[in-house]
């Protein structure tokens, strides 16, 4: 399983940005997802989570903000991304959790800042 994610940048605070992670390989079922960010200096923290149903799980820190979703047919699962802060700013990767192993992506870089 291969894990790509997309659409990070540069953002002003308040602006929006949407990632992507595109799955790839061993993918013959509909597998639960997540986006994680870890800062510099700070531990890797979960942002947002949805299930093979598309349930879905938020931070608090990012809930009202920030949307995850999936598209089956594509493999990839989203993360709409608004009202970003200059907290906001870190390296954001997905996983996918698939028959007792979790996958990781590269991560993509978000920055906010005027």
């Amino acid at each position: 399983v291969q894990l790509v994610e997309s659409g990070g940048g540069l953002v002003q605070p308040g602006g929006s940005l949407r990632l992507s992670c595109a799955s790839s390989g061993s993918i013959d079922s509909i597998y639960p997802m997540g986006w994680y960010r870890q800062a510099p200096g700070k531990q890797r923290e979960v942002v947002a989570t949805i299930t093979s149903g598309s349930d879905t799980n938020y931070a608090g820190s990012v809930k009202g903000r920030f949307t995850i979703s999936r598209d089956n047919a594509k493999n990839t699962v989203y993360l709409q991304m608004n009202s970003l802060k200059p907290e906001d700013m870190a390296v954001y990767s997905c996983n996918l959790l698939r028959r007792g192993y979790l996958y990781w992506g590269q991560g993509t870089q978000v920055t906010v800042s005027s």
